[in-house]
């Protein structure tokens, strides 16, 4: 009866974990995205334009609603003409004469999908497609009536150009005069990375002060549709920055909820919307004093913005500001070097390490080192998981030690579980006085698995945020190991075009790993309580389930792991012939 019992408690107990860690994982741990479904255009199909800067009613420009406009495609937006190229070794784009938008950009390093005839990422897109998303820097006036407004450029202004194309080595200048005495020049300048540079200058010919203020605004239409890039615990996707001296992540419902569907802010250094992997910000000069605000000016529509405080320029005079636009991917080392070389308060902070960045930071690095190093990124994963283990080799000998002390005494064990088995109470006692006399931790062997756990969740936040893991390859079917893995059982490995449900994804690689985990159980000394080894017999294959839809890299380092700590204990029993007796017996 008591067999019966503790094995129902054992189904129900890997039952509860097993359909439990379904929810659990989606809230706390999502699975990266499966190989060729990589969606990295902005916006969401079918949506209104986006909107356009207003009349300020403060130092921030207000938004008015957009003008109804036909939904255009990119490839006829791009056409129309009227544009500056952009060309560096990171991006391709255009700037928009109408306007003077930065509205085209695409980065030429990375790919939609794993498939070698896929397009480009698409990371800007012009105003009344459906993926507008677009960057744009103007002047306003406070309070300003129809004909103040009328003094400046707008969206619909078209500026003229000096100069054809826009490189590290050739910068653009755009200029426009609003025939009354004013003219406006923005020069464009854009580093090798993804660091665009816009200096703004007014010059007031006119009889009368003029009094405005310069800003800088990113655009936005939709959220990102694809599953795997929305907003978690783990991973924020959405709006962002270094605001009121904080890092600041916001999600856009917080915006739509907002009083006047707005957030403010006093001071800030960087502000912008980044996604899973790619991040555009809008940056002020170091120490300069601005407004800021995340607004949704309609439904599905968000901008970031900042603005200066208005000055009065008088007749004779000019004003010059700065602005930097970034628009690209979230490079570690590129982020970083623009945070130290360029003082951009923690924009290295768009990638979202969370609490233990302290940690996860130099396994990054570490695991990027052995990548440049061996020139593939599984491979670096495995040569990670022998330099832990090399690490860990003293407390992974004194959980062998400890385990090998329990075989020993198993004997003992039973004979007293045998003697008080109607004592509860009693038989702890006696079995915590039989540790302490052959000195046995038995706790002992947890210590390696506590500190796997930081290292587990390192490697996660690696695989799922660093761009530079993105759609590496390892080996034979494995092409992205920061997707799952794509030989399923159920789709017969991929030949059939579908993809099973959560719980039932069962790969190789899950299999693989099960198996080894199953091994490496094998050689440890079995639990003395019946239902401990009901539940140690079940979990390999508990674990096979919970594991296969995470990253492939994922269960390699686990796999690689596995065959590690098997390797250790052979090697451990061959040394200790006693100990391989004790076992058998």
């Amino acid at each position: 009866m008591d067999d019966k019992r503790n094995w129902i408690t054992a189904l129900l107990l890997s039952a509860a974990i097993l359909f439990g860690w379904s929810f659990v994982s989606d809230k706390f741990f999502p699975t990266p995205p499966k190989p060729d479904v990589t969606k990295t255009v902005a916006g969401a199909p079918g949506a209104a334009p986006a909107a356009t800067p207003g009349v300020p009613a403060t130092g921030v420009p207000a938004t008015a609603a957009p003008v109804a406009q036909p939904v255009r495609s990119v490839e006829a937006a791009l056409a129309g003409g009227n544009r500056i190229p952009i060309e560096t070794p990171t991006i391709t784009g255009s700037i928009n004469l109408v306007g003077a938008r930065i509205d085209d950009i695409t980065l030429t390093k990375y790919r939609q999908t794993i498939k070698k005839d896929s397009p480009a990422v698409r990371l800007f897109a012009p105003g009344n497609t459906k993926s507008a998303y677009f960057a744009s820097i103007g002047w306003s006036i406070q309070n300003a009536t129809p004909a103040q407004l009328a003094l400046l450029p707008n969206q619909s202004s078209i500026w003229t150009a000096t100069g054809t194309k826009l490189t590290p080595t050739t910068p653009v200048t755009l200029n426009w005069s609003n025939g009354a005495g004013q003219s406006f020049r923005i020069e464009y300048s854009i580093d090798e990375d993804y660091l665009i540079t816009a200096k703004q200058t007014m010059v007031n010919a006119g009889t009368a002060p003029l009094t405005a203020s310069s800003y800088a605004l990113i655009d936005r239409l939709g959220k990102p549709t694809d599953p795997h890039e929305q907003d978690s615990w783990t991973t924020h996707v959405g709006p962002t920055g270094f605001l009121d001296a904080k890092s600041t992540y916001t999600n856009y419902d917080e915006i739509e909820e907002a009083p006047g569907r707005a957030i403010s802010y006093k001071s800030g250094a960087w502000l912008g919307f980044t996604d899973k992997y790619w991040l555009a910000a809008i940056i002020p000069a170091k120490g300069e004093r601005i407004s800021a605000s995340m607004t949704s000016p309609q439904a599905n529509n968000y901008q970031m913005m900042f603005a200066r405080d208005f000055t009065a320029v008088a007749p004779g005079r000019q004003v010059t500001t700065t602005s930097r636009i970034f628009a690209g991917a979230k490079e570690v080392s590129v982020l970083e070097n623009y945070t130290d070389d360029l003082g951009i308060t923690r924009l290295s902070h768009a990638i979202d390490w969370g609490w233990f960045d302290f940690f996860e930071i130099p396994i990054f690095k570490l695991l990027d080192w052995l990548f440049k190093q061996v020139g593939n990124f599984g491979v670096a994963i495995m040569v990670l998981t022998l330099i832990i283990r090399l690490l860990m080799f003293p407390i992974a000998n004194k959980q062998f030690a400890s385990m090998a002390q329990m075989r020993l005494v198993q004997p003992k064990m039973k004979a007293l579980q045998e003697r008080y088995k109607d004592d509860k109470q009693k038989q702890q006692q006696e079995l915590m006085k039989l540790y302490k006399d052959e000195k046995i931790n038995p706790l002992a062997g947890c210590l390696p698995i506590l500190i796997q756990i930081p290292i587990f969740y390192a490697l996660y936040k690696v695989l799922m945020l660093t761009i530079e893991m993105r759609h590496q390859p390892f080996a034979l079917w494995i092409k992205d190991l920061s997707a799952q893995d794509p030989a399923m059982i159920l789709n017969l490995f991929g030949y059939l075009k579908f993809t099973p449900p959560s719980l039932l994804s069962i790969g190789v690689m899950a299999v693989i790993l099960g198996v080894t985990m199953w091994l490496q159980f094998r050689l440890n000394p079995p639990p003395t309580d019946p239902v401990q080894a009901q539940v140690f017999k079940i979990m390999p294959w508990m674990f096979m389930f919970i594991m296969a839809p995470f990253a492939a890299g994922l269960l390699l380092y686990w796999i690689t792991n596995n065959c590690l700590s098997i390797a250790q204990q052979q090697w451990m029993y061959r040394k200790f012939p006693a100990l391989r007796a004790a076992a058998a017996k």
